[in-house]
């Protein structure tokens, strides 16, 4: 059990290890079983597994609460979603993980929910709409508008109106904000991102101090089977491991080509939080150009995901179901560890090429 007084980064290394004793050894083993005997606290593979509990735990040391571990970000999503009574109100923000909005729609359309969605910068605004709300939704910094919110204070009015709160905290990661320390009932992540952080693993999670909301939401878990596979729980883990390193180096790099980029002729805004490792750019010669930027690297990959070792970027309104006021011509950078330098040459040189 790690130490309260260690800092995350120590915490990261060492929480959800086996105890330090002989023979044991450093890493929890992949335990593939579906089948446990019976009268334990297993019982079954459906309901818990040894190597998805490690991962659960180092997450839960650093996010301040109980980890729950999914099959994926998406189900994480559809998991918290199914806590909103028939016909209650979800308050979101307009710019967000294209996958949670897309749920929104789904539910709505079906009747099951209402879906206000807001710009999650305007505070006032946000808490009014939370006013009868059933759950406020927020992400800080949004996908990919890198916006963001007010997180106590919105916290504090949705509780007072009877709403849960929860936040995705998957650009952030518990190293740069710890949303349960702001009063947030829920934090979610797809751990597919920076907490596995090598493009090999889909995972979601979520955490929370509530014991009962934990009960609850492993119930539903347990019922629904959205559990994560055994192996991706491990590789998340592994990569849980090196998250303070990764994290550090993918900021640095990603302000200094925040500043290089704001200086370009080619680009027509920056948008960038402070922290954290995406920087989302608009090109001044709208989304022609942008297509052609990331049809024009070497180093660079066109991807949609994000949050890995390696540099990735896309249009993001070359999805159909992306919000139509995300500008046609942003284009999402997900800064990985490489050398800053080499990253530069290669992206200046991709937006400095024919018109």
């Amino acid at each position: 059990m790690p130490d309260d007084t260690w800092s995350l980064a120590t915490t990261a290394v060492t929480a959800g290890r086996p105890p330090h004793e002989p023979d044991q050894p450093l890493n929890h083993p992949i335990t593939m079983a579906s089948t446990y005997g019976a009268t334990g606290d297993l019982e079954y593979g459906r309901y818990g597994n040894p190597t998805w509990a490690a991962f659960e735990e180092a997450l839960g040391a650093l996010e301040g609460g109980r980890c729950l571990a999914f099959s994926s970000g998406l189900a994480t999503v559809a998991t918290v979603l199914d806590l909103v009574g028939q016909g209650a109100t979800v308050v979101a923000p307009r710019h967000a993980y294209n996958g949670t909005v897309m749920q929104l729609a789904d539910l709505e359309a079906r009747g099951r929910l209402t879906a206000r969605l807001v710009d999650i910068t305007d505070t006032a605004a946000v808490t009014t709409a939370s006013e009868d709300a059933a759950l406020v939704w927020l992400e800080a910094p949004t996908n990919p508008a890198l916006e963001l919110a007010e997180i106590e204070t919105i916290t504090r009015v949705a509780h007072d109106a009877g709403a849960y709160v929860v936040v995705d905290n998957t650009f952030a990661t518990p190293l740069r904000q710890r949303p349960l320390t702001m009063g947030a009932d829920i934090v979610v992540h797809s751990a597919t991102k920076y907490l596995s952080g090598h493009g090999d693993a889909m995972l979601g999670a979520l955490v929370t101090t509530d014991d009962q909301l934990y009960d609850v939401l492993k119930g539903r878990r347990d019922l629904v089977g959205a559990i994560p596979g055994t192996l991706e729980a491990w590789l998340a883990l592994r990569g849980l491991r090196t998250l303070h390193l990764r994290v550090d180096r993918a900021e640095s790099n990603a302000r200094d080509l925040a500043d290089r980029l704001r200086a370009h002729r080619a680009v027509q805004g920056v948008r960038y939080p402070g922290f954290g490792g995406i920087v989302s750019i608009v090109l001044a010669g709208g989304p022609d150009a942008a297509d052609r930027l990331v049809r024009s690297t070497s180093l660079w990959v066109h991807a949609t995901s994000l949050g890995g070792v390696e540099s990735t970027f896309e249009r993001r309104r070359r999805w159909k179901s992306e919000p139509d006021t995300i500008p046609d011509a942003l284009v999402r950078l997900s800064v990985g560890v490489e050398d800053v330098d080499d990253l530069w040459s290669d992206l200046s040189h991709a937006l400095s090429g024919p018109a």
